[in-house]
C-alpha cells in the first residue's frame, strides 16, 4: 500500500489539506496527518484536526510521498520546521513525491528542490519561491517527482494529480468519477 505524509502546521488552509486526504484515502493510500505545532493544529479558519502523529516522529523512507498544503500562517509555519525542510529533502532525494499548494511552494524553495523545476503557487507569492519557474494562470504543474497546485480552487486537481502518480490514473479516474467529478 501506498503511503502519503501531510503536514499540517496551525494556520493550514482547510480545503487544502482535508480535501487532499480524502481523496488519497479514497483511492486507497495510507494517509498520516502529522502535526508541525502539535498533536491539535488549528487551520486558517479555526478548524480543530487531531494528527495521527507529531511532525517529529516522521521518516522520510516510510512514505511515497510528502505533502504541503498551504494557508497562512500555515506555510510560514511550515517552512520554518527545520523536521518538514529535513523530510523534503529526504524524500526528493530518494525519487518520492514531494508536493505543495498555494503558499506552501516557499516551503520546497527553503528545502531547496525547487531550483530550475516548473511550479505553480498562490498568484502574487512567486516571490518566495525564486529559484524555480513559476505558471501564473495554472492550477497544477508536475516537474519530475515535484507536483504543486496554485490554490484552494486547484485542490480536487492537484489531489487527483499526487493520487495518478501514486495509484495510476486508473484509480483517479475511478474516484473521481465516484465522487461525482468530471476529470
Amino acid at each position: 500500500m501506498k503511503k502519503a505524509v501531510i503536514f499540517l502546521a496551525n494556520g493550514f488552509e482547510d480545503i487544502e489539506a482535508l480535501a487532499t486526504v480524502d481523496i488519497l484515502r479514497r483511492g486507497g493510500v495510507d494517509v498520516t496527518i502529522a502535526g508541525v505545532t502539535g498533536e491539535i493544529v488549528t487551520s486558517s479558519h479555526n478548524l480543530k484536526v487531531v494528527a495521527d502523529k507529531l511532525a517529529d516522529d516522521i521518516k522520510a523512507a516510510d512514505y511515497d510521498a510528502v505533502i504541503c498544503p498551504g494557508g497562512m500562517p500555515g506555510a510560514t509555519n511550515l517552512r520554518d520546521s527545520q523536521k518538514v525542510l529535513d523530510t523534503i529533502k529526504e524524500a526528493y532525494n530518494a525519487g518520492k513525491i514531494v508536493a505543495a499548494i498555494c503558499a506552501a511552494p516557499m516551503v520546497l524553495e527553503k528545502a531547496e528542490v525547487l531550483k530550475d523545476k516548473d511550479f505553480t503557487m498562490y498568484p502574487g507569492m512567486e516571490n518566495y519561491a525564486p529559484s524555480g519557474k513559476y505558471h501564473d494562470n495554472t492550477y497544477v504543474v508536475k516537474d519530475g517527482t515535484v507536483i504543486t497546485g496554485a490554490g484552494p480552487a486547484a485542490t480536487f486537481d492537484y489531489a487527483f494529480e499526487i493520487l495518478a502518480n501514486l495509484q495510476g490514473k486508473e484509480i483517479a479516474q475511478q474516484v473521481a468519477q465516484g465522487m461525482l467529478i468530471v476529470r
